[in-house]
């Protein structure tokens, strides 16, 4: 492991993100997110028409649904070139634009469910059995009427959608604040060799070392500039939850865990189910934990010691031979499905692969219809980052099948679906090793 974190400009290309697949240069970003807000009034001018009958509204839903998408591009876009270096200015810039943006899409296409609530099921499944192009929309419009209750009118509904920018407000800051501004302390390990410590290979990287004292010292340098900042990522918080009550109480919900639940259509039974069956087992986890202390040879186990490997023979797996290892443990999804996976990975760039400064902790995967699936992670040689690795390509492989095969306006799968892909996928791995 190297000691040092370089910066973004000196990372290999070839383990960045096909940025340039998205758009050519930020030129081009720029000229199409100045194109999404020209052609906002092309959707506007559907504005109390769509009772006018099955063409008009088919219509309206497809040029409405077509602005959201490209919008969803350039947001994505903005997004994920901030997320890899957190610390550059311009991109930060182009973030901010780019949520405004997408607040004005939203609040520009909100008449749509107001008015096509007015138009009442009984007429809408006539249209439908009229136009086999509108009933592609069946479901979604079944799904908004079990919505009614929570749809208001039209002109709080252009609120909302203008507000869904400066409610970020809180997440935005605390972003910028802790990986862009945080400044950790740099430790030394048993050696006296010294050690930085970033967002990028913290969790990766420092809390998988073999050695207790550089773990420790990593782990106080990160939380003390946590606790260093408390009282602003307080109030950040405090301001988050301000938000989520008001968006409880404009949707005339009863509980902020109700709003959240009912979008994706989850009973808060099940919440509360999954919750007591994670403490009915928290007896599993108890005695995973002695094991580990004991395998450690500590007399008290600490957060720090969580990851630590509990073998003297460290496991090397350098990113290609975890390619080459995710997709043997997948040859039963079938040889498409594999090459589909290899070739996104190392030819076509799916993967911002390593830490880098100011680049945000954590992986997740990101892309639209209009893209290739994309994974922001800070890899490190290690069979915990192969298992990220893995877990990050089910979602995206499960991004790219549903893009592939549905509908834009079913192409938002919620996370409670996608956490299926993607353990599935390390299981395989797991199954495989």
């Amino acid at each position: 492991m190297s000691n040092t974190v370089p910066p973004r400009n000196e990372m290999d290309k070839k383990y960045t993100w096909n940025s340039e697949s998205v758009f050519p240069s930020i030129e081009a970003w720029e000229e199409e997110v100045n194109r999404v807000l020209k052609d906002i009034d092309g959707v506007k001018k559907f504005q109390g028409r769509l009772a006018e009958g099955p063409a008009v509204l088919l219509d309206a839903l497809n040029t409405a649904y077509d602005l959201l998408l490209r919008a969803q591009t350039a947001l994505m876009y903005a997004s994920f070139s901030y997320a890899v270096d957190t610390t550059n200015q311009p991109t930060a810039g182009m973030h901010g634009r780019a949520q405004g943006m997408y607040g004005q899409v939203l609040s520009a296409i909100s008449f749509l469910q107001p008015e096509i609530l007015r138009i009442g099921r009984t007429a809408l499944d006539e249209w439908m059995g009229q136009n086999e192009q509108l009933a592609v929309y069946r479901h979604s419009l079944a799904d908004l009427f079990r919505k009614q209750a929570h749809v208001r009118p039209a002109e709080v509904e252009e609120i909302l959608g203008l507000v869904s920018d400066p409610l970020q407000g809180a997440s935005n800051s605390t972003s910028m604040l802790t990986n862009a501004d945080f400044k950790f302390k740099p430790v030394k390990d048993s050696t006296g060799k010294k050690i930085e410590v970033t967002q990028g290979n913290f969790d990766s990287q420092l809390l998988h070392l073999s050695d207790r004292k550089a773990r420790k010292a990593a782990y106080k340098s990160y939380m003390d500039e946590y606790v260093g900042h408390k009282n602003t990522l307080a109030a950040n918080l405090a301001t988050s939850i301000k938000s989520n009550v008001f968006l409880m109480r404009a949707r005339k919900h009863e509980t902020t865990l109700a709003a959240s639940l009912f979008a994706l259509n989850i009973p808060t039974d099940v919440f509360h189910n999954l919750i007591n069956t994670f403490k009915k087992n928290l007896p599993v986890w108890h005695r995973y934990f002695k094991i580990r202390r004991r395998a450690l040879g500590v007399r008290k186990l600490a957060y720090y010691d969580m990851w630590a490997p509990i073998t003297k023979e460290k496991v090397k797996v350098p990113f290609e031979q975890a390619v080459d290892l995710i997709c043997e443990s997948l040859a039963p999804m079938g040889r498409e499905y594999v090459e589909t996976l290899r070739n996104g990975v190392l030819q076509d760039r799916w993967v911002d692969v390593y830490p880098n400064k100011g680049k945000s902790h954590g992986a997740f995967s990101s892309g639209t219809q209009r893209t290739h699936p994309f994974i922001m992670m800070s890899y490190a040689d290690e069979v915990s980052s192969m298992s990220t690795l893995a877990h990050e390509l089910g979602h995206s492989m499960h991004s790219h099948l549903t893009w592939k095969n549905q509908p834009f306006i079913y192409t938002d799968y919620s996370l409670f679906v996608a956490e299926g892909a993607s353990n599935f996928h390390q299981a395989m791995m797991r199954g495989h090793l």
